[in-house]
């Protein structure tokens, strides 16, 4: 018991009942309980006076146009924060597609790195029909692939084409260089697939492939070789960049589709003496080409240039708002084709190795030739490595041409049976036209024959004398 219960119970008067709670059916009617109950009752219970000024002190006031202003710069902070969330959330969503494109680890499809290619027949040797081509007499050693490096400038159409190819052949090292990034308009152009946009074309790429191959070294640059400081890193690459960091690469191949692109990686092969391979489809998308050039052997892109880069047209310039070059993928896969065969003989040193190879698909037309450096290049370099050709070929030892003598097949000829032309050879020279002057080297697939008049007989009548009337009446006696 408390002590406020001690002394409420000592001031309750005598003979007063003992009470219970206020529910309680044995409560004594005292008027001095009811009368401390009413207390409690109004200290705790406001008065409707009470409650209504309470209310009106809870109820906020419209603010002013001054509030309004102190306002302001919450709200741009809170826009702010929000922008600063934009821009968390798109971070996140670049490297979910980062990491989508680039798969569930670095395992290449599950398969483990395969340290030596392997010609046993079984589904599960990646390398098995490649390897035939060595059992079959093509290629003396296939294996040999392995030990190159090849440098890819730009991975468009044919470029990330020809990279996948070079990568199912186990290529050893690839170094890709391109500046462009991954647009849902390049999905007609093979490789690339949607979910890949916005990254770069490069990393796309090289997502791609590892997964295809992982046997293949990697090396992306993404940056545009055109500008003057990425030159010196791109010329550093491929003179460095081989399967053995210091040496040079073993080809650079040309997928660009722009002049100045081309005369850039021609500037720099000229000055390294790099061999490198070029390609493009026109802007109709129904021709393309490839092309070798070996410095100082055959001609550079410079000795014999476009118009448009003859005549020093800037390219932009001949662009319009709202046109763009036509595409198609067949186009670029049989260029991309012709270019990968073409390195694969150059590397592996099988078949014929063409300089120049064009492709028409409006009449299924290949041609082919082989171009001469020319000796007023514009670049001195090219210049510069045809004198350094000569001389190794001036160094060379003279081999004689031996000719060889037929062999008689019958030692007898009982019935003196002899080959004899129809037509001699002042016949034959006759019959044929002028041979023209040409330059060493050149010569004529055929002479166009003189045209000859028909001689018709001149007959000749002597004079008789007689008049014309004794021929008549000779001719009625007949």
């Amino acid at each position: 018991m408390t002590a406020t219960h001690r002394k409420r119970r000592a001031e309750r008067p005598a003979g007063a009942a003992e009470t219970v709670s206020p529910g309680g059916a044995g409560r004594a009617s005292s008027g001095l309980w009811a009368r401390k109950a009413a207390a409690r009752c109004l200290l705790t219970y406001p008065s409707r006076a009470q409650q209504a000024n309470s209310v009106g002190r809870r109820r906020r006031r419209r603010p002013g146009l001054g509030a309004l202003a102190a306002g302001v710069p919450a709200m741009a902070e809170s826009v702010e924060r929000l922008q600063q969330r934009v821009e968390e959330l798109e971070r996140e969503l670049a490297q979910e597609r980062s990491r989508r494109a680039l798969g569930d680890g670095d395992g290449g499809g599950g398969r483990a790195r395969i340290e030596k290619m392997s010609p046993e027949v079984v589904d599960s040797n990646p390398y098995s029909r490649l390897m035939a081509l060595k059992r079959m007499g093509i290629v003396s050693d296939y294996e040999k692939i392995r030990t190159f490096a090849v440098a890819i400038v730009g991975v468009g159409g044919v470029g990330s084409v020809t990279a996948e190819m070079l990568t199912r052949c186990g290529i050893g090292k690839l170094l890709l260089f391109d500046y462009d990034k991954v647009e849902l308009a390049n999905m007609n152009r093979l490789f690339f697939q949607p979910h890949q946009a916005g990254l770069s074309k490069v990393q796309a790429a090289e997502h791609t492939l590892r997964n295809i191959n992982p046997d293949v070294l990697f090396e992306v640059h993404n940056y545009n070789i055109t500008t003057v400081e990425n030159f010196e890193r791109f010329m550093n690459r491929i003179s460095n960049g081989g399967l053995e960091e210091g040496k040079p690469v073993d080809l650079v191949l040309s997928c660009v589709d722009n002049f100045e692109a081309r005369m850039t990686i021609n500037t720099a092969c000229n000055e390294l003496g790099q061999t490198w391979m070029e390609s493009g489809v026109s802007e109709n998308a129904v021709s393309g080409h490839i092309q070798l050039i070996i410095p100082g052997e055959s001609a550079c892109f410079a000795c014999a240039p476009p118009l448009v880069v003859a005549a020093n047209i800037d390219e932009k310039t001949l662009k319009r708002e709202g046109v763009c070059a036509a595409s198609l993928p067949t186009t670029m896969g049989v260029v991309a084709g012709i270019l990968v065969q073409n390195v694969l003989k150059f590397l592996l040193n099988f078949g014929t190795v063409s300089f120049y190879l064009g492709y028409n698909a409006m009449q299924d037309f290949f041609p082919t030739m082989s171009m001469k450096p020319n000796p007023q290049c514009d670049d001195r370099n090219c210049r510069k490595q045809q004198e350094e050709y000569k001389k190794k070929v001036a160094a060379l030892p003279t081999q004689e041409v031996v000719q060889e003598e037929e062999e008689i097949i019958h030692d007898d000829n009982e019935w003196g049976i002899e080959l004899v032309s129809e037509v001699s050879e002042e016949e034959l020279k006759n019959s044929s036209g002028p041979i023209p002057d040409l330059p060493e080297g050149i010569t004529v697939a055929y002479t166009v024959p003189q045209k000859q008049e028909d001689s018709v007989p001149e007959i000749t009548v002597e004079d008789s004398g007689e008049s014309l009337e004794d021929l008549m009446a000779k001719m009625k006696n007949m």
